[in-house]
């Protein structure tokens, strides 16, 4: 009992300590140790320490660091170029200030697909959605739920194919790629846009007598356009990811020689197991050397850039991986074993529901998407793919969940993502925290819970 209880504890300060604002990289190990001595297990802390929590940590950087690395490069390039306003612009400028919130989430919606991440997006799209809202006339404690909308939510965890980190993590434990369960995750990924944008439009037409506001901070400064690139520029390195993706994934890689992978060098290994991760990494430097080639003269120093977004991938990198050691640490302990079956025996000829349930549950632990996401698949995800094989359900199905669930809870108060967006938009959690929560986890578990409803219709 004392084992659960150090869990539990570990836990619940894990949660609140990075809601108070102190780092996930010094909190993991020191709550994971906790945990550790909590379970009797303390005179083996050091080894604990350096041969399981830094192995697991470790193992999640060396695997996923590409991908963070160029991403985050790609979507500085992508802001500096002024293409990701440029995109943003022309398609609120297309739909108008009638259709306001439709427009700012098919924007963010659009860049957080082609790869570019969420906190590139809010940068990016803030100045025009505030532009947009205050030409109007619209309350500005909106704009935030618009933004997370269409960046934190279906374009994150549903789509097949999206370049999100989220869609990636399952691949090497269900065997599967980013394209898994495709309809499942285009009718969620639809419905949840559509609920989303019912709350929003319902909720700005029943205050638009406020107005736009004003006394607001973080008023964004108007930018000249004259230089920025144009649309079918902008455009392109997103549609390179998207397609380069889908051509290395789905027609080259499978037709290379990777035999050489079964050898003892290279661990045995299944190319299915990297296919995803290498299509992505192709796809990622094909989309930055299309965006430095057609914007190289928009760029005062593309090397300033690069280095900024190489610099910007650190912190995200090692948060997740830092919150993997933490998760594989506690998978470790012997009272682990009592939580992992109270887990599975929430529905235990259904493990649609326990994967949906743990996933949710320690991403609004940590407060992190992929964090929880990870955490549960380093611990669980094994044992997912035996039951899914156990019970002829499709793993495709367990990936797509196992995704979808990630955009649920981790969208509590003290989400790092939450509070960025917030603060980019000068805005409190108490002026629009209730619209975010309801667009990026009510909304989002509630199309999941419906969806897991289906699928176990039809086991």
């Amino acid at each position: 009992m004392m084992g659960v209880f150090g869990i539990l504890l570990s836990l619940a300060l894990l949660m609140y300590l990075a809601y108070r604002g102190i780092s996930v990289i010094i909190l993991a190990p020191v709550l994971a140790m906790l945990a550790v001595v909590f379970a009797g297990e303390g005179a083996q802390m050091l080894g604990i320490y350096t041969q399981i929590f830094m192995t697991k940590m470790g193992s999640f950087a060396v695997k996923y660091f590409p991908i963070f690395l160029l991403g985050a490069i790609f979507g500085k390039l992508m802001e500096d170029s002024g293409s990701a306003k440029v995109i943003a612009k022309s398609i609120i400028g297309s739909l108008g200030i009638k259709h306001a919130a439709l427009a700012i989430v098919l924007a963010c919606g659009l860049l957080t697909y082609g790869g570019v991440s969420a906190f590139v997006v809010a940068f990016a799209v803030y100045p025009l959605a505030a532009a947009l809202f205050r030409e109007a006339n619209l309350p500005k404690r909106f704009i935030p739920a618009t933004i997370a909308l269409g960046a934190f939510t279906f374009t994150m965890t549903c789509l097949p194919g999206t370049s999100q980190i989220h869609n990636i993590i399952p691949v090497s434990y269900f065997g599967t790629d980013m394209y898994a369960a495709p309809v499942i995750g285009l009718c969620a990924g639809v419905a949840m846009m559509l609920g989303g944008l019912w709350w929003i439009n319902r909720r700005i037409k029943s205050h638009q007598t406020e107005g736009y506001g004003d006394k607001h901070s973080n008023e964004p400064v108007v930018i000249q356009d004259q230089h920025l690139p144009g649309l079918m520029v902008a455009l392109l390195p997103i549609l390179v990811v998207v397609l380069s993706n889908f051509v290395f994934q789905k027609m080259l890689i499978p037709g290379w020689d990777t035999s050489y992978l079964g050898s003892d060098k290279f661990g045995n290994l299944d190319v299915n197991k990297v296919k995803s991760i290498w299509s992505m990494i192709m796809a990622l430097i094909l989309a930055i050397a299309t965006v430095v080639m057609f914007n190289w003269a928009k760029f005062t120093d593309v090397n300033g850039t690069m280095t900024k977004g190489a610099m910007g991938s650190m912190l995200p990198t090692f948060n997740t991986a830092s919150e993997v050691g933490y998760g594989g640490t506690i998978a470790s302990l012997g009272a682990f074993l009592v939580v992992k079956e109270a887990v599975i025996n929430i529905s235990p000829e259904n493990p649609l529901i326990s994967e949906v349930v743990a996933v949710n549950v320690l991403a609004g632990i940590t407060g992190s998407a992929s964090g929880g996401l990870t955490i549960a698949l380093e611990a669980l995800g094994s044992t997912y793919a035996q039951l899914a094989e156990q019970f002829s359900i499709n793993p495709e199905w367990m990936h797509r969940l196992a995704s979808m669930a990630s955009g649920g809870f981790d969208s509590l108060p003290h989400n790092g993502a939450v509070i960025t967006l917030l603060t980019i938009c000068g805005l409190s959690h108490k002026q629009s925290y209730k619209d975010i929560f309801m667009v990026s986890l009510v909304i989002p578990v509630t199309v999941t819970a419906i969806t897991v409803a289906v699928l176990s219709l039809i086991i």
